[in-house]
């Protein structure tokens, strides 16, 4: 058995433990202490390249020998098999592991007899999960190759099999599969592997190289939320009293290969939630399989992933967004926010001119912004300010708004030259025109799936928490007319989706309405939830692709209708009747502005105070914790809100601004109420705290700050 990443050698004595348990159950009675020791110095093995845990192992497994009647003599030529190497290089015909140290010289022919002669057939442990390794080189990169090719599947996108745990899986596989024949892998690791697209081909080897897959999925994850399905807390399997644990989730994958192999059809998989999970994998031994696993296949279509998906048995009959709209644009990224986006027009104005002026020195520029002044792989900030300022000054046309975050739109600097900003999407901003809509939605969310968006402006590719794209609604093509002036703009149709509207008898602009009121369905999300994390959403479309079916267009066009009442709501340039313009008695008793004396709000009343949020590493806003008072409603909001507070949540929020001012009555559902993978207004608040902000909120946006909470209540 070996623990290639060992650390302080926890497996190690455990796996002790349970010989010690085998033995004493087979009546070993004095011989057990001997035969303990025998295990431990030549059948464990454990490798470690970091020192200092490499000596607490051999202390801890000297420890649980001595713990266990088995310690070692004085007399024993050897001891415990813990070696102090790389265990990710040295498996080939040379080693190339490089000795720093001539003394360790010894110590490594030592673990590289273990790795060329040992007939592994466990591997087990904790591999580390780092998914910003360094790139891996020579032997380690050969190690994931394997899983860079596919036969079935997608290819695999991104940069996950860059962790260092997929590596530790590679080695552990080919030890198992091609030098024993046969074995078991069982990592705990990082779990993002278990239906992430980086991984379609890891995922694929290993049904064909082993007999028997299972899958403890321990979730945990502090990035989704830290919680169940139920909403109640779900901690790091690793948590302890003193510490939250890792933010990772993680699985236990069980990996087996018989001697006589046959791939695996289908694989075992559990999830385990919540405060229990320890004690239910304690259970494990104790239950039959059949009772705690459900069988899973793995679909093809969706790369193969190992967790059992919920979706409509027509998913795929189903169009997907580009089928549909087939212009679509990423968002904008400046990779330098803080200097070039800005909620102020005028602060932004100062800073651009100040970066044009030749006679602000560059040392004076990186002193005062230096977020534009870094040298970094693919930006020079003084190579790029001299030519923009040799060409001359700012675009007069570069001040443009900007959609930030959800109902957060800013002022950005747009410039086209260079790379000033990273990602300036030339092609994209000449579609944002005004009039022009776009519905921002991404392929594949970091945490839960998030319904699309609708802006009016440029759209910033953080609106998504991993990488928004804008569909357009419609698209200027650039092209001149029989009259010499630019064409009219176009619907951003496919031809399909034409022929489709077309024989459904039903306008060419109703289907971009159609589609958000579909994604926003709660029963559409529900159905599908598992394949709107996997790939791009699809739309059901009646009698998708003729459009030639009975009575339609009217249950079509219903639909859409409801789609611009959405559009509305979610774009906040436009005003809407009886929610920001008047708004009903219902919304009207719903966050008003309120202090705590019952006196207009003037002065410091103003100043988000209560500690929402902060500057972190970066310039990067880290939201705070604020100043919630949660309550019951009082009988007049009760009464308003009547059966909408089925909807709303029991309990409401008074959300404080600072001390003295705050927001009356925001109910749980709209505070918690989340878009793009970001609770709203929370993060609408972090980003205007006056330690980030510089300033005190003006009385319009105040104003916008409870239209939006209107707003999210109408949504819901």
């Amino acid at each position: 058995m070996l623990d290639p990443c060992c650390g302080t050698g926890a497996f190690l004595a455990e796996v002790l433990r349970r010989i010690e348990a085998n033995l004493t159950r087979k009546a070993q009675g004095a011989i057990a202490g001997e035969r303990i020791k025998q295990a431990a110095v030549s059948r464990l093995f454990g490798f470690e390249i970091i020192p200092a845990p490499f000596v607490v192992a051999h202390m801890q497994m000297e420890l649980t020998l001595q713990e266990l009647g088995a310690s070692f003599n004085d007399g024993d030529s050897e001891g415990a098999q813990i070696y102090l190497t790389n265990a990710l290089t040295g498996w080939g015909a040379e080693n190339g592991e490089k000795i720093w140290f001539p003394e360790l010289a010894a110590e490594r022919n030592r673990a590289k007899k273990v790795k060329r002669d040992v007939p592994i057939i466990v591997v087990l442990g904790n591999p580390p999960y780092n998914a910003y390794a360094e790139l891996a080189v020579e032997e380690e990169r050969e190690l994931t190759n394997a899983y860079r090719t596919v036969k079935r599947v997608k290819r695999p996108k991104g940069k996950g099999l860059n962790d260092l745990y997929v590596r530790f899986f590679r080695m552990a596989e080919r030890r198992i599969t091609e030098h024993t024949g046969h074995g078991i892998v069982c990592f705990i690791s990082n779990y993002s592997w278990l239906d992430g697209m980086s991984f379609t081909g890891m995922r694929e080897h290993f049904l064909e190289e082993f007999d028997s897959i299972r899958i403890d999925c321990l979730n945990g994850d502090m990035r989704k939320g830290g919680r169940t399905p139920e909403g109640e807390p779900d901690p790091s399997i690793f948590a302890t009293e003193f510490s939250a644990g890792i933010q990772t989730g993680t699985a236990v994958s069980t990996l087996i290969r018989t001697i006589e192999h046959s791939p695996v059809k289908s694989i075992d998989f559990r999830h385990l939630w919540g405060n229990t999970k320890h004690r239910e994998l304690q259970k494990t031994a104790e239950l039959k399989p059949r009772t705690i696993y459900k069988k899973v296949r793995p679909d093809p279509k969706f790369g193969l992933p190992f967790l059992g998906l919920k979706y409509n048995k027509s998913w795929f009959q189903w169009p997907q967004l580009h089928d549909l709209f087939p212009q679509s644009y990423s968002g904008a990224k400046t990779s330098r926010d803080s200097f070039l986006v800005d909620i102020d027009l005028d602060r932004l104005k100062t800073r651009i001119d100040e970066y044009f002026d030749p006679a602000v020195s560059y040392e004076e520029i990186s002193r005062r912004y230096p977020v534009v002044a870094k040298k970094l792989e693919k930006f020079s900030g003084q190579c790029v300010r001299e030519m923009l300022i040799r060409r001359g000054g700012p675009n007069l046309d570069g001040f443009i708004r900007y959609a930030f975050r959800p109902f957060d739109c800013r002022w950005l600097y747009w410039e086209r030259d260079k790379n000033l900003l990273d990602r300036p999407v030339t092609r994209y901003k000449s579609q944002v025109f005004e009039g022009n809509l776009s519905l921002v939605a991404q392929q594949q969310p970091r945490r839960e799936w998030s319904p699309p968006q609708v802006i009016s402006h440029m759209g910033c590719m953080d609106l998504m928490d991993r990488s928004a794209t804008c569909f357009p609604q419609m698209i200027l093509n650039g092209d001149i007319g029989n009259n010499g002036e630019p064409k009219a703009p176009e619907h951003n149709l496919s031809q399909q989706a034409e022929h489709y509207l077309g024989d459904l008898g039903v306008d060419a602009g109703e289907l971009f309405f159609y589609v958000l009121a579909v994604m926003h369905d709660p029963v559409y999300q529900q159905e599908n939830s598992d394949a709107l994390r996997m790939d791009w959403p699809r739309i059901p479309l009646p009698d998708w692709p003729d459009g030639k079916g009975k009575n339609l267009a009217k249950k079509f066009t219903r639909v859409a209708e409801r789609g611009r009442e959405l559009a509305d709501l979610l774009n906040t340039d436009m005003s809407v009747p009886d929610v920001t313009d008047e708004p009903n008695a219902q919304l009207a008793c719903i966050a008003l502005p309120s202090t705590v004396d019952g006196a207009s709000m003037h002065g410091d009343d103003f100043l988000v105070s209560a500690g929402w949020g902060r500057f972190g590493a970066n310039q990067t806003i880290v939201p705070g914790n604020g100043k919630v008072v949660s309550r019951q409603y009082t009988k007049d909001e009760h009464d308003v809100l009547g059966q909408s507070i089925d909807m709303l949540g029991e309990t409401t929020f008074d959300i404080y601004l600072n001390n003295h001012a705050y927001l009356r009555n925001i109910p749980q559902a709209v505070w918690d109420f989340k878009l793009g993978g970001y609770q709203v207004l929370k993060k609408w608040l972090s980003y205007r705290d006056q330690t980030v902000l510089g300033r005190a909120l003006s009385a319009d946006e105040v104003q916008h700050l409870y239209e939006v909470v209107r707003r999210i209540a109408k949504i819901l």
